[in-house]
């Protein structure tokens, strides 16, 4: 097949990918924090760094429809197996680690070692902005930072999750790399939280494409889901 015809096939199976995924309409809610959820919708909402033609977070959204899942028991079901999120959050429950939701000031230097513990993530440098030690965090009263800590009280990974209106999403899921599933731990339990509070209708973990093919593993394996995501602001 010549080059052509495979970039124009390419173009084509990406087009129907696209058409075949799931809708899922995401609405911000101003009274929030009017200041802080405009700017979020326009990042959200800008166009895409690669593909202008479209809108930054809307092709492959990675979400879990919580409404949709059920109940706790409903989504390790869904999530059990080996290999898949529910084996290794219970790995890591079963090495003594513990999922707390966290005061980021108690562990300013855990986190600091956290963000320092590796130079390169997902195939890319981290940002620089991680480099530099953060002395003093304030609260967003839209947002839960949560935590998996070590058997002995230590900070292992930590999740900062903003509320934005039927929705939320991680603007921040990071930790030690090691294969005690701590990782899954972390977003297992906010997940199950979020269920039981039943206060939005879906999570959301950025996108599916562009992401490292070991990032949409780990995502797949935790329920996330790629849609079409419609943004409103209301």
């Amino acid at each position: 097949m010549k080059p052509a015809m495979q970039t124009l096939l390419r173009y084509y199976t990406t087009l129907m990918q696209i058409i075949r995924l799931p809708v899922a309409t995401l609405h911000f809610q101003l009274g929030i924090d009017p200041g802080h959820i405009r700017e979020i919708y326009r990042y959200y909402t800008k166009p895409h760094p690669r593909y202008k033609v479209i809108r930054h977070k809307t092709v492959g959204a990675a979400l879990i429809d919580l409404r949709d899942v059920g109940d706790r028991a409903a989504y390790l079901e869904q999530i059990k197996g080996k290999n898949c999120g529910a084996h290794h959050a219970r790995r890591a429950r079963s090495r003594g680690y513990v999922f707390a939701e966290i005061d980021r000031n108690r562990y300013v230097d855990e986190i600091h070692a956290i963000n320092t513990s590796v130079e390169n993530r997902q195939g890319r440098p981290m940002d620089l902005a991680y480099q530099q030690k953060t002395l003093h965090f304030e609260a967003r009263q839209h947002f839960r930072y949560y935590g998996v800590l070590s058997p002995d009280g230590e900070l292992m990974a930590y999740a900062n999750l903003g509320f934005y209106g039927n929705f939320g999403s991680f603007s921040q899921l990071i930790g030690h790399r090691n294969n005690d599933g701590i990782m899954h731990l972390l977003v297992v339990e906010i997940v199950c939280q979020l269920i039981e509070q039943g206060q939005v209708r879906y999570l959301m973990y950025d996108t599916f494409f562009g992401a490292h093919p070991g990032m949409r593993q780990f995502k797949t394996i935790l329920g996330f889901k790629p849609y079409r995501a419609k943004y409103s602001l209301q």
